[in-house]
């Protein structure tokens, strides 16, 4: 199996387990129920809990590439992805303190590298291994090869979130994180098979 695939069968497992928490409160034996409300904040909540430490993955991996990447495009879609999910960082902690009344939690547990170790301790920021990176040889591919699953990840969440929450401004930023990293990923696959597949 490809990495691609292994990553895409780990996406459905971690899932399960990400949501769990959410939906289990509205069960009808869990002994309790909850509003609507409350369930739409917890969905919102935890989407930004966990998106916040994985934007901030991928802009990890976008700065080594500013220096490390041996192709231009690798260069411009790095730059792209810090301007990107910066912004998107910034406005998702300024909804969290709004709605919510604290300031999102600092999931960076252990800024770890290697595999098996994950480089922010949210549970999305497992399919990054930063020390692979770093020493790669061919670092566009290694690149690539983490950036892929990386982002097919953020999909999977955006489509979640999309179906899930009510909020307009989330729906927005689902769409948003959906479209962006949807094209980036066709555009690296396209690079990946120009570049690595003769």
């Amino acid at each position: 199996m490809t990495k691609e695939v292994v990553i895409s069968v780990l996406v459905g497992l971690i899932l399960g387990i990400l949501i769990a928490p959410i939906f289990a409160p509205v069960m009808p034996w869990s002994g309790q129920m909850m509003n609507s409300n409350q369930v739409m904040g917890q969905i919102d909540s935890h989407f930004i809990e966990q998106m916040i430490p994985h934007h901030e993955d991928a802009i990890t991996m976008a700065n080594l590439a500013l220096t490390r990447a041996e192709h231009p495009e690798i260069k411009t879609l790095s730059t792209d992805i810090i301007k990107a999910q910066t912004e998107e960082i910034t406005q998702m902690k300024k909804w969290y303190k709004t709605w919510f009344g604290n300031e999102a939690p600092d999931l960076n547990f252990s800024m770890g590298h290697g595999m098996g170790i994950m480089m922010h301790g949210g549970i999305l920021g497992n399919e990054t291994d930063v020390e692979a990176l770093e020493n790669a040889k061919l670092f566009d591919k290694e690149f690539i090869e983490q950036m892929i699953p990386h982002h097919q990840m953020a999909v999977v969440m955006g489509q979640m979130l999309l179906y899930s929450t009510s909020r307009s401004e989330m729906k927005q930023l689902a769409e948003n994180i959906i479209s962006a990293q949807t094209k980036e990923i066709n555009q690296m696959r396209e690079w990946y098979n120009a570049w690595y597949k003769n």
